[in-house]
């Protein structure tokens, strides 16, 4: 079954010709009231990953749930396909489980909450937007527990229902929800922040409705889907040959001591439809890395990834979408089979971004991004202070975005382009932290003609008894380089004890126990570099030396030399030229390593630390695949 949409008014719309200049105007008029969703809301949650991360993601639909200005896709098609009540005037629905909604949304810490827009009886739009929750509950304090081995572990969990009826709030149900949960009154000002910028969207709809008349206001979200489906198709045709691509990366482990786990997609095209197959990516874990991923959500994930790096000026929506055709076999890592854990598959889902990059590459080399970023690092602190109050931080680490054809890759910057940092400040206030250091990682930016990014270290100071946990990736493999870019540098995370004794700290922990004057050395991955580290301009490798992104001796593997500071331009060209001559011919991707072996003594010797886990490398899961 799927949703039915109650009407007063069954009169169809009629679809009537938009000149450009008024096309113009609403499509502007969509676009400011989304951004002013994103500002209801975070001037109103409380929690720093909603309030000064911008973790939520807001979306205008049309009728029909397809997504005309946003930031992250639709999630109205998974919604509606897993719903099997009505739809009607005044209703806002909840949910937060994943298999409920065909992957709408990907795990339970995010609340996502949707609002059907009527006018005169008939359902003229959608407003929607979800949120990462601090807390939903389940067995360990953010709702991320690294070995959860079904979702009933990870918190409460929310089918598709309606929160309010008839305009009304249920409060029954609110306070239900609530009640699961270690923070609920962050969660209840989120929820509140989310339901007023889905309320001021329904103000900016009906505006536009006054203003233009209904029927030109659906025919004009059709006319934008349309636009975009035309500069969607055109980039398809540009860097999707018809040969097929082949690319394959991996996340390390799953902190259980299992992995790596191996994503792989073939891509290719036939006349204007491209084809995406993941057939031959590792079968669910048994660990909560798993992924559903929804393949609409998929063609969402390709739309950002092609408009931000060939044309930001194409409106994001989903109108391109029947371009793509999308196949993902059911019981792998990213279609796992309920009940599978779901709560940190924040790595696969941002290891997508880094296998698109690989795949459209080899079909346009000179716009292949390196590997970068490609997660959301969790960091969580929690206990009860001194005086017995209950505190809960949870935080999202930034690393080295990776280098790029048009230039070097930002440091310490987030996967999400439209996220923030927390303030230090706001930390130090709210929380029983002293901020250390907070740095860039000299030198942990892969070396290329466009540099990659560095990674950031937060050194944390705990000033309470509590414990904490980590959700990070890349301690093992390498953010690769790409046209003789190298790979940035992985991972680390390092505890101090007060006695001075130092743990290397897995990438994937819970419930590490700390104490007042403890120290956690929070490292991040850079990202690859771009391009012949020897054609960078030697000017510019000195100016990153004097701003403490490279390092003198790092200079070198740009062939620069740097003697107490300054330019050496001589010993620069000899270096150069001795470098030049026994360089090989440059292959597509540098990952780093050619064994597992080799990848496992480099990290030793890089970190001072044998590797966190001892991984059963390249392991299967028959018993995964058969359920």
């Amino acid at each position: 079954m799927t949703a039915r949409i109650v009407q007063a008014n069954n009169t169809p719309f009629n679809r009537v010709t938009v000149d450009p200049i008024t096309l113009d105007i609403v499509e502007n008029a969509l676009r400011n009231a989304r951004n002013e969703m994103d500002a209801v809301l975070f001037r109103t949650a409380m929690s720093p990953g909603i309030r000064e991360q911008h973790d939520a993601f807001p979306l205008i639909a049309n009728e029909e749930g397809k997504m005309v200005v946003g930031q992250f896709g639709s999630f109205l098609h998974g919604f509606m396909q897993g719903y099997e009540g009505t739809i009607e005037d005044g209703d806002v629905f909840i949910t937060n489980d994943p298999y409920s909604c065909n992957g709408a949304v990907s795990h339970l810490n995010d609340w996502l909450l949707m609002m059907p827009v009527f006018h005169d009886g008939r359902l003229v739009s959608w407003a929607a937007m979800f949120g990462h929750m601090t807390d939903v509950g389940g067995k360990v304090p953010g709702s991320l527990p690294t070995d959860a081995k079904m979702i009933f572990e990870e918190g409460i969990i929310v089918p598709p229902t309606k929160i309010y009826r008839d305009g009304k709030l249920i409060d029954e149900l609110l306070n239900l929800l609530l009640h699961n949960t270690r923070m609920p009154e962050w969660n209840k000002s989120d929820f509140f922040a989310i339901i007023a910028a889905l309320r001021l969207a329904e103000r900016r709809v009906r505006e536009n409705i006054v203003r233009f008349g209904v029927d030109t206001y659906i025919s004009a979200m059709h006319d934008m889907l349309d636009r975009n489906k035309v500069a969607m198709g055109a980039i398809i045709q540009m860097i999707i040959p018809e040969s097929k691509a082949y690319f394959e990366d991996w996340i390390d482990d799953d902190g259980m001591g299992n992995g790596p786990y191996k994503i792989a997609c073939t891509l290719w095209r036939e006349g204007e439809i491209a084809y995406f197959d993941f057939t031959g990516s590792d079968p669910q874990s048994f660990s909560s890395i798993n992924f559903l991923l929804n393949e609409e959500m998929f063609k969402m994930f390709f739309g950002a990834f092609t408009i931000n790096l060939f044309d930001p000026q194409i409106l994001f929506n989903d109108g391109f979408y029947e371009l793509l055709d999308v196949h993902i076999p059911d019981g792998c890592i990213l279609k796992p089979k309920k009940p599978a854990a779901l709560s940190c598959r924040t790595h696969m889902l941002g290891r997508i971004f880094d296998l698109m990059g690989g795949l459209l590459g080899q079909g346009a080399p000179d716009a292949l991004n390196a590997a970068g970023f490609s997660d959301s690092p969790h960091f969580m602190y929690s206990g009860f202070d001194r005086n017995g109050k209950w505190y809960q931080l949870f935080q999202i680490g930034f690393g080295g975005i990776p280098g790029r054809p048009a230039g070097d890759g930002p440091d310490g910057h987030s996967l999400w382009p439209a996220f923030t940092n927390v303030p230090n400040e706001f930390l130090e206030a709210y929380f029983p932290l002293r901020i250390r250091e907070y740095a860039t990682i000299v030198d942990s930016g892969g070396a290329g003609l466009h540099r990659g990014g560095n990674g950031i270290t937060i050194a944390y100071e705990m000033l309470e008894n509590g414990e904490f946990s980590i959700h990070d990736d890349r301690w093992l493999t390498y953010p690769w380089g790409v046209n003789g870019g190298e790979p940035g540098m992985r991972s680390t995370k390092r505890l101090v004890r007060t006695d001075g004794t130092e743990e290397n700290i897995p990438s994937k922990c819970d419930r590490v126990q700390v104490q007042p004057g403890d120290i956690l050395y929070f490292n991040t991955w850079g990202g690859g570099g771009w391009g012949n580290p020897l054609e960078r301009d030697a000017e510019l490798v000195a100016a990153d030396v004097a701003r403490g992104l490279v390092s003198e001796q790092g200079a070198r593997r740009y062939g620069v030399v740097i003697s107490q500071g300054q330019l050496d331009n001589t010993g620069t060209s000899k270096l150069r030229q001795e470098m030049a001559q026994t360089q090989s011919s440059p292959e597509l991707f540098d990952r780093g390593f050619s064994s597992i072996e080799e990848l496992k003594q480099r990290c030793e010797s890089e970190t001072g630390f044998a590797p966190p886990v001892a991984p059963v490398f390249r392991q299967h899961y028959e018993r995964a695949a058969e359920r």
